[in-house]
């Protein structure tokens, strides 16, 4: 069995990394960052952002993702001068107030940006993003945890949809293929 999961994930990252830039990923949206504030996506032109979907109470995907997007950043900004924004935006937001959010983002860096909302706004968001999430309930009632993908967002300047990445893809990568979508140069995938 493992050896088929893993050959389905070597076939998928091929996939990944040749993906074509969709234009019905993406748009506008009105949510709650870290500070309470309401914000938009008009909040972010200017620089572009690094978005992931996720929630704090998650135990391993999440953190290990998060901290693998600051790194990402951080290369991004070392190799090409160019500055991005990491935004966490939860599906969680029955337990992620913007008090949890801010204490959660953080332990990630002081350029994290954590998004929150109503249950109806993070559907549209996660909607336009084309985002799986859904409640898993486990153990005594009411305990519950979250199915969600894990897909890594980048957005331009004017906060619109460039790219996505999996997992799978190193992070050097990333950083490169991101650089070069920021300079408008194509990379070749490896």
């Amino acid at each position: 069995m493992r050896a088929s999961i893993l050959l389905s994930a070597l076939l998928l990252v091929p996939s990944l990394l040749l993906a074509e830039p969709r234009s019905d990923i993406g748009g506008s949206f009105r949510l709650t960052d870290q500070d309470g504030k309401a914000v938009t996506q008009a909040t972010y032109a200017g620089k572009p952002a690094l978005m992931y979907f996720g929630f704090s109470s998650c135990p391993d995907v999440c953190p290990t993702d998060l901290a693998r997007i600051e790194r990402i950043a951080r290369r991004v900004q070392q190799d090409s001068g160019v500055a991005v924004t990491p935004i966490f935006v939860t599906i969680d937001p029955e337990r992620d107030t913007p008090a949890k959010m801010k204490t959660y983002v953080s332990i990630f860096g002081k350029d994290f940006v954590g998004l929150t909302g109503t249950p109806a706004q993070i559907k549209d968001i996660a909607a336009k993003y084309h985002v799986y999430y859904k409640k898993v309930p486990y153990g005594d009632k009411g305990h519950y945890t979250m199915d969600h993908s894990t897909f890594l967002f980048l957005l331009d300047r004017q906060g619109r949809y460039v790219d996505h990445f999996g997992r799978a893809v190193d992070e050097k990568v990333v950083a490169q293929r991101i650089a070069a979508d920021l300079k408008g140069k194509p990379v070749a995938a490896k």
